[in-house]
């Protein structure tokens, strides 16, 4: 597992993931559970993980103005506590794994059809509604052990209440706060991780920089986003099937 491939592939995750507003922590699952993780150590690995990619993201979306704090405050009202709650709660590690395929199905919807979708025409979002999707998402992003952005961003874009670059700046501060959360939870019942964590930091907070960095200009990303979501798609029938 702890090979220069692994290394680079955890690269390419980040800078992807990164590039549209994402912490990645459904890619990192993926590649841990391929490599054969111990599945105790996967859940608080890509919290942490998330922590750093996300954060770079949100900062580099922010300074572009993106932002949107009235958007950003209803989701984060209900999922944060509700994250904290998913954290603490356990499943079987074969139920885990089916759920986390189902979820790598719905990351490579997200990369193959919400990539370049343009909003002519924005909605006001709804506040209740907001409430609703964020305790939704909040609990089930810290029972798995993802930040939630790759539910949330294909909503807000579908229910048009935020274009692109919007749904990612919302986003990133919506998988940073719900990691901390979910952290928080997991925490109070142990945190195992791996050995390697630090070099995973390192790995990974580089390809978020550089994802974050060359998001806007859409450097390179049409082919690496089929490379991602056809090697998502091998990991989910693996996970779900296997």
């Amino acid at each position: 597992m702890h090979t220069e491939y692994f290394y680079f592939l955890l690269f390419g995750i980040a800078f992807l993931y990164a590039s549209v507003g994402h912490g990645g922590a459904s890619g990192y699952l993926a590649l841990m559970a391929i490599s054969g993780a111990a599945p105790e150590t996967m859940k608080p690995t890509a919290l942490i993980l998330n922590l750093f990619v996300s954060l770079t993201s949100f900062i580099q979306y922010y300074r572009g103005g993106h932002f949107r704090w009235k958007l950003f405050l209803p989701f984060i009202l209900t999922s944060f506590p509700l994250a904290f709650l998913g954290g603490r709660i356990t499943i079987d590690a074969g139920m885990y794994k089916r759920i986390l395929g189902i979820l790598l199905v719905v990351s490579v919807i997200r990369f193959l059809c919400f990539s370049n979708v343009q909003i002519t025409a924005q909605k006001r979002a709804s506040t209740p509604l907001a409430l609703l999707i964020g305790a939704a998402i909040g609990f089930f992003s810290g029972l798995i052990g993802i930040g939630g952005g790759i539910l949330l961003s294909p909503l807000l874009l579908l229910l048009r209440w935020a274009d692109m670059k919007q749904a990612a700046a919302v986003s990133a501060l919506f998988i940073f706060v719900n990691s901390v959360s979910g952290l928080a939870g997991q925490m109070t019942i142990g945190l195992p991780v791996t050995p390697a964590l630090y070099g995973y930091i390192a790995a990974a907070l580089a390809g978020g920089l550089c994802g974050a960095y060359f998001g806007a200009l859409k450097f390179g990303q049409a082919t690496l986003k089929y490379i991602l979501s056809a090697a998502l798609t091998v990991a989910a029938l693996k996970l779900v099937f296997v």
